[in-house]
């Protein structure tokens, strides 16, 4: 692909799963700028393109970066995405993933750009009916994250049927994993997400791992969870990047690898890649946390044309280990 034709606004890119989407983009030669606060990314995590620091929400900086660059499409990953602290603050999550979203797509109207890819998640399902989620499943969020995310999806919905500004919105199930080159991790401030925390635990640099609740209507008793590679994840996004650059029209697509594991399954799983069994306790059950949370992701298979090729549990689990041993999540301060 000419650069020329394929200059991408990548909106949070310095964060987990935008700094992979980055290395996958430059992998298939696109141009691309990321703007990113660096509240909760990396400067350094941003490999190629140009990086501009700013917000979001500075609105005199988006005419501005709008006007001097023409931008084919906008993928936005600058949302906030910690469940409890959505509800102790709803406010800021309504706020910055809401308010601050529709800013952003107004402003994208104005200067003629009509593709956007957003990271929405499996949380506007709200507590599930089925064992495995299709797109059909009602959407009934229980909390101020997963409302704020199904309210940019209901206005995607009608900017395209308003304004025609195609979008695909990618419901993530569990991100988890790392770079298979093991340049790229997570590296949250604090860590809430299991695999990493379990590691930690694992490897004597954390605290032993809470399981919150072990009585659930499950095998044994722990929740189940979809797991999906974060390397899986960015290709998924460069594909709907090339569907609506071809002219596809707007959809909103689970991705998650369709097998659940268990809390207790993932800590076995990760003794046999350490070597080291993982220090835990059980806690209670916390507020809202279905038995069972497992994509269908059936329809991004066949619209975009993605399979997932890194989500097996054992190389997902592998690679996050090699970004741990690596120091990763405690890696040097941005200058």
């Amino acid at each position: 692909m000419n650069r020329d034709e394929g200059r991408i606004l990548v909106v949070g890119g310095a964060g987990y799963i935008g700094s992979h989407l980055l290395k996958c983009l430059n992998k298939k030669a696109y141009a691309t700028v990321t703007l990113d606060n660096l509240s909760n990314g990396h400067a350094d995590a941003v490999g190629s393109g140009r990086l501009v620091v700013g917000d979001m929400g500075d609105m005199e900086l988006i005419e501005q970066l709008l006007s001097s660059e023409r931008f084919d499409a906008v993928m936005h990953f600058a949302s906030f995405i910690q469940v409890g602290e959505s509800v102790r603050n709803p406010a800021a999550y309504y706020h910055n993933n809401f308010v601050l979203t529709k800013q952003l797509m107004d402003a994208l109207l104005r200067h003629g750009i009509q593709r956007f890819i957003f990271s929405s998640t499996a949380a506007v399902y709200g507590i599930p009916s089925k064992d495995s989620l299709t797109e059909e499943h009602p959407c009934q969020p229980i909390n101020p994250y997963g409302r704020s995310k199904w309210m940019v999806e209901q206005l995607l919905r009608d900017y395209d049927a308003a304004y025609g500004l195609k979008s695909v919105s990618l419901r993530y199930f569990n991100a988890a994993g790392a770079d298979p080159d093991g340049e790229l991790g997570e590296r949250h401030d604090p860590e809430t997400h299991l695999i990493p925390l379990a590691l930690r635990a694992a490897a004597g640099t954390g605290a032993p791992l809470t399981v919150h609740g072990a009585d659930y209507p499950t095998p044994d008793g722990s929740c189940i969870r979809d797991y999906i590679h974060v390397t899986d994840l960015a290709e998924a996004h460069a594909l709907a990047l090339r569907y609506l650059l071809d002219g596809g029209s707007s959809h909103a697509l689970n991705l998650g690898n369709g097998q659940g594991y268990s809390v207790f399954e993932i800590l076995h799983a990760i003794e046999a890649v350490t070597g080291n069994a993982v220090p835990h306790q059980i806690g209670v059950r916390r507020a809202g946390d279905p038995a069972r949370l497992v994509a269908d992701a059936t329809l991004a298979q066949k619209i975009l044309g993605w399979t997932p090729q890194h989500s097996e549990l054992h190389t997902l689990l592998t690679d996050a280990w090699r970004w741990e041993k690596k120091g990763g999540a405690v890696a040097p301060p941005d200058p």
